[in-house]
């Protein structure tokens, strides 16, 4: 005797929300306070903060006045004649330094979470200690240990060596550099290079926590039986490494790659946000000051469109059936 089930239990199943609609609508439950906080919080200090940049600020009688100027506060911070034409300058040679300084971020953990994906004793521990940098870095931590560094240097906290004349020197000069390379034929653009990336190691080594967890879990996703199968076919580790694990953690470095351009221009230790708060400083309220801030912000979001279309044609997603 067979028993048949209703056909109206049926449709009551079919009814129901996929697998993957339920992780959607999860994942929009785990978001919503941030986009109700978004809207209704920061959403109306942006459109304020976009009006005085267009506008001539005065108080009166205890109330904020905009007057609009149009595009006049833009101008004057990017007019040479103006006492503030150091902007420009400050945010080109900004920019220089992180186009330089994100990718050796990123290269540093992704080579750094290879090594710790392997298998060896005390591998928790290295992990967590490179990790730590980035727990020190948060908050009074981080204000502490930069008392207690200016404290112990005298206020030289870039890792340089005093001569004795008052100047710092970094860790390595170029002329050092070139000197140790000896006949090597190299061009002074990549010296200068090396030489700018050895002397910002530490600080390399300190922003590569976060990168290298989120490597660590890719590489960790990729299922050991497509290593053996690359072993069984003998192909060797360089070869497995191009043709498997970096097009398998693709999406990771594009991930790293936008994490790093926002954490590298909104650093407290940037350059540009340096100059842009010490200006505001100098007055009271100064409407330029706010305009150097979302031009700042323009080339930021400017950045991350690069690097995402750059990375659109290399990124490899595995499709799961």
């Amino acid at each position: 005797m067979t028993s048949t089930i209703p056909s109206n239990n049926i449709k009551k199943r079919r009814k129901g929300l996929s697998l993957t609609k339920k992780k959607a609508l999860q994942g929009w439950i785990f978001v919503l306070p941030f986009i109700i906080g978004i809207i209704f919080l920061y959403a109306p200090i942006l459109v304020q903060s976009i009006r005085i940049t267009f506008s001539d600020v005065s108080f009166a009688n205890g109330q904020l006045t905009l007057n609009f100027v149009g595009f006049q506060n833009y101008v004057d911070i990017f007019n040479p004649t103006n006492p503030d034409k150091s902007f420009p300058v400050t945010l080109l040679d900004g920019v220089k330094d992180l186009i330089l300084q994100i990718p050796a971020i990123v290269i540093f953990a992704l080579f750094m979470a290879i090594i710790l994906n392997q298998k060896m004793a005390g591998r928790t521990v290295f992990r967590a200690i490179f990790f730590l940098p980035v727990i020190l870095s948060i908050g009074i931590i981080d204000s502490l240990d930069a008392q207690a560094g200016d404290a112990l240097t005298g206020g030289n906290l870039s890792g340089s060596v005093d001569d004795g004349t008052g100047e710092s020197e970094g860790i390595m000069s170029a002329m050092d550099l070139q000197s140790i390379l000896g006949n090597i034929k190299l061009g002074t653009g990549l010296v200068e290079y090396v030489v700018k990336l050895v002397n910002d190691i530490f600080n390399i080594v300190s922003r590569s926590g976060v990168q290298m967890l989120i490597f660590l879990s890719g590489l960790q996703s990729i299922s050991p039986a497509i290593y053996e199968s690359c072993q069984i076919e003998g192909a060797s580790a360089w070869e497995t490494f191009w043709k498997i694990t970096l097009p398998m953690i693709s999406p990771m470095i594009l991930v790293n790659f936008i994490y790093t351009v926002i954490d590298a221009f909104t650093s407290a230790e940037n350059r540009v946000m340096n100059f842009i708060g010490m200006m505001s400083n100098q007055t009271n309220f100064k409407e330029e000051t706010t305009a150097m801030y979302w031009v700042y912000i323009l080339v930021v979001l400017l950045m991350i469109v690069v690097v995402g279309l750059l990375m659109k044609a290399f990124v490899f997603y595995q499709k799961r059936d």
